[in-house]
């Protein structure tokens, strides 16, 4: 089994925050505080030390006019304070992206990276599984309210894991990065703890009750398949895709038999009959109806961060904290050009990666394939909500993002 331990950085000026940044991956996902401090002081650290390379870099240049762009729209937000704090959710995790991305630098870095989230998944799926089926929870402060852990009994919504995290989908989303991590490691290394924590994830991920990162996960389980020519995993895939699909949304004669073979807690999920009383106004179409609806009427500047939650209490008499699109969230609250310049950098960087995948060596292509994945997997989650208010699952996204784009063998 792999031991946590710290791992030197090649580089010994980058010694310490890369020191720091690992203390962070450890802590994250039990505290925001403890676990993204650490590792934005790290990226600080970097940025006082080679301030003059990372300023020269186009694609932070890109971020720092993006930033620019966003506190311009604040400055015409229909709220401007709650807009101004807005910007925390994006302006902290530029500048930490360009940090990270001078000092994750090594295939080895990516592995290490990996292992540290996947055994810290341990103990985030044993309190989900002790929460859920014991329907123990609390709220828990420790070191003087440093670590504050909200556990709802029965989950959050009830029924539904949420561990450590506030809420179902929050989790989801982290076990959409932790899941494809431990899958490619457990495809590099086959190690057998990593296929028992693979199960104890896939568990996890399932009680999530999250459509989202059931699709997800299958579609990563397809992708490495497609990646390793494994045409018997392939077909496997596919055929619990089918399964999956025409148990939920064929035609009754069709659907009836599927139903036999696939519980219900999937296909009812699927095709919404499991909550099939949901009003109008709770429903994703809806709610990106009106974002984009707002787009139109202010499609420079937005309405301002936070403002789509206003303005949809307002009108629909539902209070909805986004309009679970990321890119509808941005262009409706800070505008298309703030939208499109994000979508814009992170798919530079995504379309590099692919020269960059073939510039590794076989043994290292590996894991940069993995991370390419489960940034991937970031990126779809954010289609069809918006996870990045947690600050945890946040840096996790941009933590990704920076391990893809300067790698170097």
């Amino acid at each position: 089994m792999k031991t946590l331990r710290l791992q030197s950085h090649p580089d010994p000026s980058l010694q310490r925050p890369w020191i720091l940044v690992q203390f962070g991956l450890f802590l994250m996902p039990f505290s925001a505080f403890l676990g993204c401090t650490p590792v934005l002081v790290a990226a600080l650290d970097i940025w006082q030390q080679r301030f003059s390379s990372l300023s020269r870099e186009p694609v932070n240049r890109g971020f720092a006019v993006l930033g620019l762009v966003m506190i311009v729209a604040a400055g015409f937000a229909l709220d401007r304070t709650n807009a101004f704090l807005g910007l925390f959710n994006f302006l902290p995790f530029f500048v930490t992206f360009a940090g990270l991305s001078e000092l994750i630098r090594s295939p080895k870095q990516l592995t290490q990276i990996a292992w540290i989230w996947v055994l810290t998944s341990i103990p985030v799926t044993l309190i989900g599984l002790v929460q859920l089926f014991f329907n123990v929870g609390g709220s828990p402060s420790i070191l003087w309210g440093l670590i504050e852990l909200t556990i709802s009994p029965g989950g959050e919504p009830l029924g539904r894991m949420s561990s450590v995290f506030t809420y179902a989908n929050v989790l989801a989303s982290y076990y959409a990065i932790v899941f494809i991590l431990n899958l490619g490691l457990w495809i590099d290394q086959r190690q057998r703890i990593l296929g028992a924590i693979f199960c104890l994830n896939a568990i996890g991920l399932i009680l999530t009750n999250s459509r989202n990162v059931w699709a997800i996960s299958l579609l990563a389980g397809l992708a490495f398949a497609l990646y390793h020519g494994w045409k018997k995993i392939v077909a496997g895939v596919v055929g619990i895709a089918g399964l999956m699909a025409g148990a939920a949304f064929a035609p009754e004669p069709i659907a009836a038999p599927l139903r036999v073979i696939v519980p219900r807690f999937f296909w009812a999920r699927l095709n919404d009959q499991m909550y099939s009383d949901r009003p109008v106004n709770q429903l994703r179409s809806t709610q990106w109806k009106f974002a984009w609806s707002m787009t139109e009427q202010r499609p420079l500047t937005g309405w301002g961060f936070r403002s789509f939650s206003k303005l949809y209490t307002e009108q629909m008499q539902l209070w909805m904290g986004h309009p679970h699109n990321l890119f509808f969230m941005l262009s409706s609250e800070t505008g298309l050009p703030a939208a499109l310049m994000l979508y814009g950098l992170v798919g530079w960087i995504l379309a590099q990666s692919v020269f960059t995948w073939r510039k590794l060596q076989s043994q290292h292509q590996r894991i940069y394939f993995t991370f390419s994945i489960a940034f991937f997997a970031c990126t779809l989650f954010s289609f069809l909500d918006v996870p990045l208010f947690d600050a945890r699952i946040n840096l996790m996204g941009w933590i990704l993002l920076a391990g893809i784009w300067k790698m170097q063998d």
